[in-house]
C-alpha cells in the first residue's frame, strides 16, 4: 500500500511538472539575463577588499581586507552624505506613495472612460521620460529666468533660486521625482481598489457611510497588502537617492544638500579611479538595503500575514 501511495504521489509531482514545463520554458531567457547580468558580476564583490588595479585584474591586485569600509566610516563626509540620501530617498518614498494611493483612489471615482483613459495616459507618460530629457525641462522651468521665477515675479513675490539655494535643491528633487514616477507607481493601487468586493461599499453606503469613510474602512484594508509589499520594494533602495536625477541637476553649490552617496562614488570611484573603495560603498548599500528588505517583510507577516518571500 505504501508503495502504491508513493508511486501515485511521484506520478502527481511528474505530471505537475511536465504541466508547468511551459512556464519554466517561458522564464528561462529572463533568468539567464538575470544570471548573465546580475549574479555573476557579483563577483566583482572582492574588489571592495581590494587595492584593484585593472591592469592586474582581480586576481592580482593587493588584498587590503577592511581597509576601504573604515575609510568609509571615518570619512567626515560620510554623515553628510547618508543624511542627504536618506532625506531624499524617505521623502521621494513616503510623498511618492501617499500621491499615488491618493491619486488611484481618485482615479477609480472617474466614471467616464475616456476621460479617465486620458488622464491615465497623460499622468503614465514622464515615466518613460529620461532624467537626462527631463533635467533639461526642469532646468529651463526652475532657473532664475524661468517659468516659475516669471510666474513669481508676476505675483509681486521674490525670484528664488531653485538649483543653487542649498535650502530648496532637496525639495525640487523630490517634488519633480514624485510628479514623473506617481502615475505608474498608481497602477498598482489602482489594480487593488478594483479588486475590492463592490457589495462591501454598497453595504456600507447603505449603512450610511460617507465616501471618505468607505475608503478608510473598506478601500485601504483591502490596499493594505500590496501597500505593504511596495513598502518592501521600495525600503531596499532606500541609500538609492536618485542617480540619474540628481547628476544631472546638482553643482558645486548644492553639495551641502544635494549631494549623495552614488554621486560620491562616481566621483571617487570612476573620476578618481579608486575603483576598490567606490565597491566597498556600493557593497555597503546593498547590504543596508538587504536588512531593510528583511525587516519590512518580517513587518509585513506580522501585521498583514503575508510576505513577499
Amino acid at each position: 500500500m505504501k508503495q502504491i501511495a508513493m508511486s501515485k504521489q511521484t506520478g502527481k509531482r511528474q505530471r505537475k511538472w511536465v504541466s508547468q514545463t511551459y512556464y519554466h520554458i517561458m522564464m528561462m531567457p529572463g533568468m539567464i539575463l538575470l544570471l548573465i547580468f546580475s549574479y555573476i558580476p557579483m563577483t566583482g564583490i572582492i574588489m571592495a577588499f581590494q587595492n584593484f588595479v585593472p591592469a592586474k585584474g582581480i586576481s592580482g591586485s593587493k588584498w587590503v581586507g577592511l581597509k576601504h569600509f573604515k575609510e568609509l566610516f571615518s570619512n567626515r563626509d560620510i554623515t553628510l552624505l547618508i543624511r542627504n540620501t536618506l532625506t531624499i530617498a524617505l521623502g521621494k518614498i513616503v510623498l511618492g506613495t501617499l500621491v499615488a494611493i491618493i491619486f488611484a483612489i481618485l482615479l477609480n471615482e472617474i466614471r467616464v472612460r475616456w476621460l479617465k483613459k486620458s488622464v491615465q495616459t497623460i499622468v503614465y507618460l514622464p515615466h518613460f521620460l529620461s532624467w537626462v530629457i527631463l533635467a533639461s525641462v526642469v532646468s529651463n522651468l526652475f532657473n532664475l529666468d524661468g517659468m516659475v521665477n516669471s510666474l513669481l515675479s508676476g505675483l509681486g513675490l521674490e525670484k528664488a533660486n531653485f538649483l543653487g539655494s542649498n535650502s530648496l535643491f532637496q525639495p525640487l528633487l523630490i517634488g519633480t521625482d514624485v510628479w514623473k514616477e506617481f502615475g505608474y507607481n498608481s497602477i498598482v493601487y489602482l489594480a487593488a481598489i478594483t479588486a475590492v468586493d463592490p457589495n462591501l461599499h454598497e453595504a456600507a453606503a447603505v449603512d450610511g457611510a460617507s465616501w471618505w469613510r468607505r475608503v478608510w474602512h473598506v478601500t485601504l484594508p483591502a490596499m493594505l497588502p500590496i501597500i505593504m509589499m511596495m513598502a518592501a520594494i521600495n525600503v531596499t533602495g532606500i541609500l538609492n537617492g536618485g542617480f540619474d536625477q540628481v547628476y544631472n541637476l546638482y553643482s558645486p553649490k548644492v553639495y551641502e544638500t544635494g549631494d549623495i552617496l552614488d554621486t560620491y562614488v562616481y566621483r571617487v570611484g570612476l573620476i578618481n579611479r579608486e575603483y576598490g573603495f567606490g565597491t566597498a560603498v556600493g557593497l555597503f548599500k546593498s547590504v543596508v538595503g538587504m536588512v531593510l528588505m528583511l525587516s519590512v517583510n518580517w513587518l509585513s507577516k506580522k501585521t498583514t500575514r503575508r510576505s513577499i518571500f
